[in-house]
């Protein structure tokens, strides 16, 4: 896994690496990443194309997976930390979560993620250490996640220590922020069925304002993050009495 990761770190960087320099690189054959690259391309990471392997362009999540994804999986081992095996937790959508939710099909036991989105239930298929609880209600293709009334009714029948959450920016006042009315209401479901609220997000989302507010400060216990985040994020988060790790 260690040698997959490093692969799309370096086609994150530099957009489209031939298959004789990760070969080098890596110091293992040409063979080998190869079937490196088919895995890769099947989860959507990257493509191939002509003996390269070149980073995807687009905005859905398969997509969004690529870009920082070693500061997203570095954010996802970090949270994984917070699960306990036979835990029972609640995962919201996005790519971060998406990790964070293989990071702990890999590493925990027995563990029910309760989630809104079958991008992750997808993503995690095969894996046979956790299971999956799928919460019904309106479907949005694009985003791959149910909304909703029914939603909400289903969310009613859960309490669980932890619920992970991503968001789409950040505002001194207004807290965590979303694009999305009705996905920014599925985290609000969420919280009330939650000890805890625990926000995954790479700090370029502090430079960004989202449309609708998800969360207010007082209702987030932890924020995990990257160094990237400014002083002035860190003392606002701090000042609200949010437990901040940043990796």
């Amino acid at each position: 896994m260690e040698r997959l990761d490093e692969i799309v770190r370096l086609v994150s960087q530099f957009e489209k690496v031939d298959v004789n320099s990760l070969s080098e690189t890596l110091q293992v054959s040409k063979v080998t990443i190869r079937k490196d690259l088919d895995k890769l391309e099947a989860k959507g990471l990257l493509h191939r194309e002509h003996g390269y392997a070149v980073l995807n362009s687009g905005d859905d999540l398969n997509v969004r997976l690529s870009f920082h994804y070693d500061t997203k999986r570095r954010i996802a081992q970090a949270a994984a930390k917070l699960v306990e095996d036979n835990e029972t937790i609640m995962i919201e959508s996005g790519s971060t979560c998406a990790l964070l939710a293989e990071e702990i099909c890999r590493s925990k036991r027995n563990v029910k993620i309760i989630t809104n989105s079958y991008f992750i239930a997808d993503y995690i298929r095969n894996y046979d250490s956790c299971k999956i609880i799928l919460l019904g209600g309106e479907f949005q293709k694009d985003s791959q996640v149910t909304v909703g009334p029914l939603l909400k009714e289903m969310i009613q029948f859960f309490h669980v220590d932890h619920a992970f959450v991503g968001t789409d920016g950040y505002d001194e006042e207004l807290g965590f922020t979303g694009k999305d009315l009705m996905r920014s209401e599925v985290v609000q479901y969420m919280s009330e069925a939650a000890e805890q609220v625990i926000i995954l997000t790479d700090s370029s989302k502090f430079d960004k304002r989202g449309t609708v507010k998800r969360f207010g400060l007082k209702q987030v216990a932890q924020v995990i993050t990257d160094a990237g985040i400014s002083e002035t994020a860190v003392q606002q988060l701090r000042s609200a009495n949010i437990h901040l790790t940043i990796v």
